[in-house]
């Protein structure tokens, strides 16, 4: 008898996190990759190669035993796949309808502004002149955005003048992406919560988590946020549920957002497992990947229960060494979680993270941020 399949399209790490997941709930994962060298190629249970672009590549994905759900581990989709997905009779989730928001910031922002959760002030950009009038209304400074194509940093400037978003304007009229402009909030840090939701409806969030960024790449997550007044974190869950509902999301969610003087401001959004939701590998008692994996095969949301007081994430990012399969023996607290993705090392490109639990906050952080940077550049002689 064959197992439920479960189609994902994208060969990256966070298909591949899903795959032991897969594996526990008895679903076949069929994964879609840009390369039989891709990260999740290894641990699918099936994998097709191919581009979403790539028509004949995503009929074999959605072919006989035809999958319960075709999912997604990025926004780059195409109408295309989606317009396959339903000839073949296979449900796309999220679907179009809800993914879009993730695709296109500006179609995102004025959903939020719709709903009335809280934004930035922002505004869809067209020329020189219209940035400059937003710049001279927000104190000569702002944060301009490719509407589509942007991620950990890339597609985003801080501005005072135009003039240094002059070659993007000029690429819009080339047929480039749309711009937007976005007040730059005085935030105090960043916060992200996850949601999963069901098609029947049901939602299962995680607790709220500060999110440290450097260089515009996430490089700690700290589960649950620190010190976090309770009425912004429930502000927060609401928000993430709120959203998850109103856009008909299906599977994993991620709002970022920023906590600024008391309130909250809605950064981005992410319809799939997400940077920040990695602690939940070892310190939720149902990790983001084997939600997702139930949410989209429309099974019960699992529970997202902390199992320490503390877990915090740190990404490994490239760095010297360039072989990370000794990593492990050098590690020598026995409480890190090393988790691999099977990538070639290049200099800032995301390789791996650490998980580790603990009862002490600072501690914990300590431990995970020490680990992290074994694996990345080796044990201190």
């Amino acid at each position: 008898m064959t197992s439920p399949i479960v189609a994902v399209i994208g060969g990256g790490q966070l298909a591949r996190m899903m795959a032991p997941a897969a594996t526990e709930l008895g679903l076949t994962l069929r994964v879609l990759v840009e390369s039989p060298e891709a990260a999740a190629a290894l641990p699918a249970h099936e994998f097709v190669v191919g581009m979403p672009s790539d028509a004949d590549a995503v009929a074999q994905l959605l072919a006989e035993p035809r999958p319960v759900a075709l999912t997604w581990e990025h926004e780059h989709i195409p109408v295309s796949v989606f317009e396959a997905a339903q000839a073949a009779g296979v449900p796309a989730r999220p679907g179009l309808e809800a993914l879009v928001f993730a695709q296109d910031k500006i179609a995102m922002r004025e959903r939020m502004t719709e709903l009335g959760l809280p934004n930035p002030d922002w505004a869809h950009v067209t020329d020189e002149a219209s940035v400059t009038a937003f710049l001279d209304a927000h104190a000569s400074e702002a944060i301009v955005k490719t509407a589509r194509g942007g991620y950990d940093g890339k597609g985003v400037r801080v501005i005072s003048s135009a003039a240094q978003a002059a070659d993007w304007i000029a690429g819009r009229a080339e047929g480039g992406p749309e711009l937007l402009v976005e007040q730059k909030v005085p935030f105090t840090r960043e916060l992200a919560v996850l949601v999963a939701r069901r098609p029947s409806g049901d939602v299962a969030v995680w607790p709220v988590v500060e999110s440290i960024q450097r260089a515009g790449v996430c490089s700690e997550v700290i589960a649950p946020a620190p010190d976090l007044d309770p009425a912004l974190a429930s502000q927060a869950r609401e928000i993430g549920e709120r959203v998850a509902t109103e856009l008909g999301v299906i599977g994993v969610l991620a709002v970022e957002m920023f906590e600024a003087e008391g309130h909250l401001v809605i950064n981005e959004l992410a319809m799939r497992p997400h940077n920040s939701g990695h602690w939940t590998m070892d310190g939720s008692v149902t990790s983001q990947f084997e939600q997702h994996l139930r949410a989209v095969a429309d099974l019960p949301l699992g529970d997202t229960s902390p199992r320490a007081p503390w877990t915090v994430m740190a990404n490994v990012l490239g760095g010297a060494r360039q072989d990370l399969s000794g990593a492990l023996a050098e590690v020598r607290d026995p409480g890190a979680k090393m988790h691999l993705y099977g990538k070639g090392v290049r200099p800032g490109r995301k390789v791996g993270h650490v998980n580790v639990s603990g009862v002490d906050q600072q501690e914990t952080y300590d431990r995970a941020v020490a680990a992290a940077a074994i694996v990345r550049e080796g044990a201190q002689q």
